[in-house]
C-alpha cells in the first residue's frame, strides 16, 4: 500500500492564502511532502528538483498559462495534474484536459474536495491484487473496480469474471468514467469528449 508521506505533491499558485490552505489541509491528511511555486519559472524549476506525483496547478499565473505548463511538466514525469482555477466554463474545463490534465476543480473550492480526490488518485495506482495472491499490477489501458473490469484495446467490459456485451457508444462513455473516475461531466462535455458532438439532445 502506497504511503501518503511518501508522494510528493507540487502546488502551483500565486494565491499565498490558497497555498497555505491547501499545505494545513494536505497535512493534516498525512502527506508531508508538500512544494510550492507561485510562478510558471518556478514551478518547472521546483518540477526538475523534486519530480512531484501530484500536481495542484491554477491555470492564471503571473509568468504564463497553467496550460501550458501543464504539458511541459510532463518533461519531468508523469505527475497526476489536477488544476484548481477560477475559469469554469466548460470550454475551460475541456482545453484543461485536452492540454493533459488528469482532473480539475473550480475557485472557490473546498480543499477537504482536493484532498479526496488525490486520495481517490492514490488508490487508483494502487497494485490490484487477484485472488491468487500474485499482487500483479494491470497493464496500462485496463481499468478494474471493485465489480467490473473495462479492458480499452479489447473493447471488453467484464463483470463479476463474465463479459457483458456493451453497445459501443455506451462502452466508450463507461470507458471515459473509467479515465476519469469522481470528475463530474456536463451533458455538453460529454457529447464532445466521447462522441466529438457538441448536440445536447437526449
Amino acid at each position: 500500500m502506497t504511503n501518503v508521506s511518501d508522494i510528493r505533491i507540487a502546488i502551483v499558485d500565486d494565491e499565498p492564502s490558497i497555498v497555505t490552505m491547501l499545505r494545513m489541509v494536505l497535512r493534516r491528511e498525512g502527506f508531508h511532502q508538500l512544494y510550492s511555486a507561485s510562478t510558471f519559472a518556478g514551478a518547472l524549476d521546483l518540477a526538475a528538483k523534486v519530480s512531484p506525483d501530484i500536481v495542484l496547478l491554477d491555470i492564471m499565473l503571473p509568468d504564463g498559462s497553467g496550460l501550458e505548463l501543464c504539458s511541459k511538466l510532463r518533461e519531468y514525469g508523469n505527475p497526476h495534474i489536477l488544476f484548481l482555477t477560477a475559469k469554469a466554463s466548460d470550454l475551460d474545463v475541456l482545453r484543461g484536459f485536452a492540454m493533459g490534465g488528469d482532473d480539475y476543480i473550480t475557485k472557490p473550492f473546498n480543499p477537504l474536495e482536493v484532498a479526496a480526490r488525490i486520495q481517490a488518485r492514490i488508490r487508483r495506482l494502487e497494485p490490484e491484487v487477484p485472488a491468487s495472491g500474485s499482487g500483479k499490477r494491470l497493464e496500462p489501458g485496463i481499468y478494474r473496480f471493485s465489480r467490473f473490469t473495462v479492458n480499452e484495446a479489447e473493447g471488453e467490459l467484464i463483470v463479476e469474471g463474465q463479459p457483458v456485451p456493451c453497445p459501443a457508444q455506451e462502452f466508450q462513455l463507461l470507458l471515459h468514467f473509467c479515465k476519469f473516475p469522481g470528475v463530474v461531466f456536463s451533458k455538453t462535455q460529454l457529447y464532445d469528449k466521447v462522441w466529438g458532438d457538441q448536440r445536447t439532445g437526449r
